[in-house]
């Protein structure tokens, strides 16, 4: 695997400065203990959706989730400051928002991804929600551009089709390529399989390079 989530993007865009002042995502290092948090979030983010205790477990663990909150609350920073969205080795690069993706490949000709979803991303049916997907793909699109040394971009659209219904519980694999670049604009592709390579979603979009002094 090739994924050096920590390039300075100066390196490829004189003008990032001035475009809004996105923050620059160095990798983190926030010890084994962020890693077991994030695993047992996962694991409450699926209870929290797929449980029925009874009303006096749910005010036992209420609490308890008050607690937590008040414990962490004390340590709020910026963004690109806390580890979220910083470590590329944990699934989701160490953020609960983005669905727990690994890097197997982050190259200019391609950008590979393995995610398992779980309860918590079922719309209905044992299936994955379709909000879910376009996520996946907004996020796997900001890598193909960083991968292919693009300057920071912002999606202008992005177009998903469902072939399949896609499902919890087994690893998918996840593509993304530069199809064509165009002055300010990156043409991207990506598509969604299971392990028999069947196409269960595929997505494309515009990537808009930003101007200077454009957030």
């Amino acid at each position: 695997m090739s994924a050096d989530y920590g390039l300075d993007p100066r390196r490829v865009d004189p003008n990032y400065d001035r475009h809004g002042g996105f923050p620059v995502f160095e990798p983190a290092d926030p010890g084994p203990g962020f890693a077991r948090f994030l695993t047992a979030m996962r694991r409450l983010q699926d209870l929290a959706v797929s449980t029925n205790p009874d009303p006096d477990t749910w005010t036992d663990v209420a609490g308890q989730v008050e607690a937590l909150v008040a414990q962490l609350d004390p340590f709020q920073s910026g963004e690109g400051v806390g580890p979220a969205n910083r470590v590329p080795d944990l699934p989701g690069a160490g953020s609960l928002l983005m669905p727990p993706w690994i890097v197997d490949k982050f190259e200019p000709d391609e950008v590979l991804l393995r995610v398992t979803f779980s309860r918590y991303h079922v719309g209905g049916n044992d299936a994955v929600h379709g909000g879910v997907l376009p996520l996946l793909f907004d996020s796997l699109f900001g890598m193909v551009i960083h991968a292919t040394g693009r300057p920071i971009s912002r999606t202008a659209f992005l177009h998903v089709d469902y072939r399949k219904v896609t499902p919890v519980d087994v690893e998918l694999n996840v593509r993304g390529w530069l199809r064509e670049a165009e002055g300010r604009k990156a043409f991207v592709n990506a598509e969604l399989r299971d392990a028999d390579g069947n196409l269960l979603a595929e997505s494309h979009g515009l990537m808009i390079r930003l101007l200077p002094g454009q957030p």
